[in-house]
């Protein structure tokens, strides 16, 4: 789900960091929510203000669901007291959707991007990171494609990899959660999505073995760059600690 929105102040388009080029940064090890999101801000921010490139954020997370703007409480299983037992954190934050699960062995891609360079088209936006995760997964020999109901990517009716965005003077935060390795069991806590009729999968359910997160990883910043026709700029430091 996409939230509403209205341009009021958009980025300076003659600035040197409307140029197309995407700063990517990868963490190597699963990180809690909250550094990411108050790293996204940040970064957010500075995007506005035209003074950095577009950026791609990717990271695994430590078990934690997010709740956007819609979500129903309803669609959330058990007692806040058994996420604490878990381990689970649980932030209600301002993307669109409905309660998502984030952890160990599911890619997650947040790309702050200026959408003044890239077509002021937000259903565009959604259809292209989409596009993204089809790509990625038929490099994994696996076919998955879209649904007319649902924002997300699905195979044989079971969402594979959720998105929920945020876009506010044309600047986007949030992202794609892409199931490769996660503990399915995890989703039980909750309706995905509040979406009751479709199942939940995984790339290493599907394919019967565990995958590379780093090949998973290296395949959609390639195809995101396709897709999005930027150039891709690797983190000099490598994979951030």
């Amino acid at each position: 789900m996409v939230d509403k929105l209205v341009s009021v102040l958009p980025c300076r388009e003659d600035s040197a960091a409307d140029e197309k080029v995407l700063l990517v940064h990868r963490w190597s090890k699963p990180v809690e929510y909250i550094k990411i999101y108050d790293l996204q801000k940040e970064i957010w921010e500075q995007r506005v203000a035209g003074n950095r490139l577009d950026t791609l954020l990717i990271c695994e997370h430590i078990p934690t669901l997010t709740a956007g703007k819609s979500a129903k409480i309803e669609n959330l299983l058990v007692p806040v007291s058994e996420l604490s037992r878990r381990g689970v954190s649980l932030f209600f934050i301002d993307r669109g959707g409905d309660f998502t699960y984030h952890g160990p062995g599911q890619l997650v891609a947040y790309p702050i991007l200026n959408l003044n360079i890239h077509g002021k088209d937000v259903p565009g936006y959604i259809h292209n990171l989409e596009e993204v995760v089809i790509r990625t997964l038929a490099d994994f020999s696996i076919k998955a494609g879209r649904d007319d109901e649902h924002v997300g990517v699905w195979v044989n009716n079971q969402k594979i990899a959720a998105i929920g965005v945020s876009i506010r003077r044309w600047v986007t935060m949030h992202g794609l959660a892409l199931n490769v390795n996660t503990d399915m069991e995890y989703f039980s806590l909750i309706n995905p999505c509040g979406i009751l009729d479709k199942g939940v999968t995984s790339m290493a359910r599907i394919l019967s073995s565990q995958v590379s997160m780093e090949e998973v990883s290296s395949c959609l910043i390639n195809h995101f760059g396709q897709v999005f026709n930027i150039a891709v700029k690797l983190d000099p430091t490598g994979l951030m600690r």
